[in-house]
């Protein structure tokens, strides 16, 4: 199976200058984990995550005047869109990470996180008498 089949193709993109507080409400309104964070004056693509936000608010960050630049992971591994999802899964394990951006040649068509790849590899859904022990 390829990324591409297991990728959310709902890709949310912010400014650098987002708060970390409108990310995270952007995010949680779509039920998303991670948001691409576009920087038109570097044309560079990053990614922030919900355990970026989180890292930020515990350690005493204030969510309404922290950007999303400060917290944006900018060496990012992306995917392409033809990877196997085994290939993803060495990449996140490799990286440590949870998420990858999915690219194209016109830019990100999606994002592909352990969540998506694991729903691919789970067995299809079992009766209830067979998820006891």
């Amino acid at each position: 199976m390829l990324v591409r089949d297991a990728m959310s193709t709902l890709v949310l993109t912010i400014g650098p200058a987002h708060t970390l507080r409108q990310a995270a409400r952007l995010m949680s309104a779509r039920r998303i984990g991670a948001a691409v964070v576009h920087d038109p004056d570097t044309c560079g693509l990053g990614i922030i995550t919900e355990r970026d936000i989180l890292d930020a608010v515990g350690s005493g960050q204030d969510p309404d005047t922290e950007t999303a630049s400060t917290h944006t992971t900018t060496d990012v591994v992306f995917a392409s869109p033809t990877w196997t999802l085994e290939e993803a899964a060495e990449a996140m394990t490799h990286g440590g990470f949870r998420h990858l951006i999915v690219l194209d040649g016109n830019g990100p068509v999606g994002i592909v996180s352990v969540r998506d790849i694991i729903r691919c590899w789970a067995p299809a859904k079992r009766r209830p008498a067979e998820l006891t022990l």
